[in-house]
């Protein structure tokens, strides 16, 4: 590359070879990135039975337990009765009644959830059930659709 002008005076054209690196990689980052951004509601999917094996119920526990139940459209039943608003302190709090309800400190906590239920409202009743100090839970499988 020949550098014109005088001997002793300095260079002071940009060179852009590393500036049109730089946003190529920034290109690829975004490309890579956009898909994954999109995404803005997380399905939860619990695991199912395979149908060919006939079901075989759990053998019963004695235990006090607590029903929650996740519904498609957001509501948190804690035993039958909603809480509102369904964040994790409130829930956190039923369940903290229910528990002075039952006088058990080994009680079991049952969760129910629709398969159209947004991942948080189930984080949040697992969140508030490891708030309150519950040791046992079991996921029960989906609900019929109605």
């Amino acid at each position: 590359m020949a550098m014109g002008g005088r001997t002793g005076e300095t260079f002071t054209d940009i060179n852009v070879t590393p500036l049109t690196d730089v946003f190529l990689v920034l290109l690829v980052i975004m490309i890579l990135v956009a898909p994954l951004v999109n995404q803005t509601v997380l399905k939860v999917d619990p695991p199912q039975a395979p149908s060919n094996q006939p079901q075989q119920k759990p053998p019963e526990d004695k235990r006090p337990k607590i029903r929650i139940d996740v519904s498609a459209q957001g509501v948190v039943t804690v035993n039958g009765s909603p809480v509102q608003p369904a964040d994790s302190f409130t829930i956190q709090q039923r369940i903290a009644s229910e528990q002075a309800k039952a006088a058990s400190p080994d009680i079991l906590l049952e969760l129910q959830s629709d398969a159209d239920a947004q991942q948080r409202y189930v984080v949040a009743v697992m969140d508030a059930a490891a708030g309150a100090g519950i040791k046992s839970m079991r996921v029960l499988p989906l609900k019929a659709s109605k």
